[in-house]
């Protein structure tokens, strides 16, 4: 595929997503939030979009009771998914998943209590998982055991830089009963973090999509796929929850940098495309040509753009 841009393509594409809150029995949240459907109708959009996608990232909340069934639902909705989409599964604990049925239903292995931390190779890319979780609160950690771990893995860089990937992100939020259950002594975790090959942290647990740096690496932090929170309430309340804004995150890892995209997974309408057939026209044409059709305001192509979108 022909490049239009200065900048090479991606090295690596994963998508980011956080707390499908999964209920048991096929019971909805607060008894009217499908859970099911946005993230289904998104894995028909990434099939469809024909996109070399290399994971699937789910950064934690996945089950909110942890019920068995929960798990099995949402993982017998997403494997045949990641196969058809050729994509790594990557599931990451959030403070409403418990270890055990985690580990069994999830990651397919023996139910434990140990903490859930491991490293994927994603071709040249590393991804470290790392299980900020605290056992019977909502509030995350990362012990002095895991960050020892963290440092030994991240002594050797990786061919193309490395992701972590946890549930509780290491930044302020201006919700102030989030603060009450963010992540703990995140200073140490820095320590470990600055310096090394880290190239982008993602997270959950905030309900809202935001932005921010952390040790002077990028964090993305992916909005629900279920409800999320309100950041400008109206002021008589201290929080406010809403079944909008879902979302996910494309991460685009380039050789010098890593992008985020926020991908909506609200069902809207069509408001203007141009078909593929587009992609033969513009390849055949210099690159003088395709500045004077697309950038120039008067060309035609912009002309009849503008006419289609104000309708002058």
């Amino acid at each position: 595929m022909t490049a239009f841009s200065q900048h090479p393509p991606a090295d690596h594409i994963l998508v980011h997503l956080s707390d499908t809150h999964f209920l048991g029995s096929g019971r909805k949240l607060y008894d009217q939030i499908d859970s099911d459907g946005p993230l289904r109708q998104l894995m028909e959009r990434l099939h469809a979009s024909d996109m070399t996608i290399d994971a699937l990232v789910f950064t934690g909340d996945l089950a909110d009771r942890a019920e068995a069934d929960a798990y099995e639902r949402l993982r017998d909705l997403i494997e045949p998914w990641a196969q058809k989409l050729d994509a790594e599964l990557i599931w990451v604990m959030g403070n409403h998943d418990e270890r055990e049925p985690f580990t069994e239903i999830l990651w397919r292995e023996d139910p434990t209590m140990e903490t859930r931390d491991r490293v994927v190779m994603l071709g040249d890319l590393r991804l470290i998982v790392v299980d900020s979780t605290v056992p019977g609160y909502h509030h995350g950690e990362i012990t002095e055991a895991q960050r020892t771990w963290l440092r030994e893995e991240l002594a050797t860089p990786a061919p193309h830089g490395t992701l972590l990937a946890l549930h509780h992100p290491p930044i302020p939020t201006p919700i102030d009963l989030m603060g009450l259950i963010e992540l703990d002594d995140q200073a140490a975790l820095a320590d470990v973090v600055r310096g090394t090959d880290v190239r982008g942290i993602l997270a959950g647990h905030l309900h809202y999509s935001t932005f921010s740096t952390f040790a002077g690496v990028p964090v993305s932090v992916s909005a629900a796929s279920c409800y999320n929170i309100d950041l400008v309430a109206d002021s008589a309340k201290i929080l406010s929850a809403k079944a909008d804004s879902l979302s996910a995150s494309l991460v685009h890892v380039y050789p010098d940098r890593v992008v985020f995209s926020l991908v909506p997974m609200d069902d809207t309408v069509e408001l203007a495309s141009y078909e593929a057939s587009y992609r033969s026209l513009i390849q055949s044409m210099s690159p003088q040509e395709r500045r004077e059709m697309f950038s120039n305001k008067n060309s035609e192509f912009n002309r009849q753009s503008d006419e289609q979108q104000s309708g002058f």
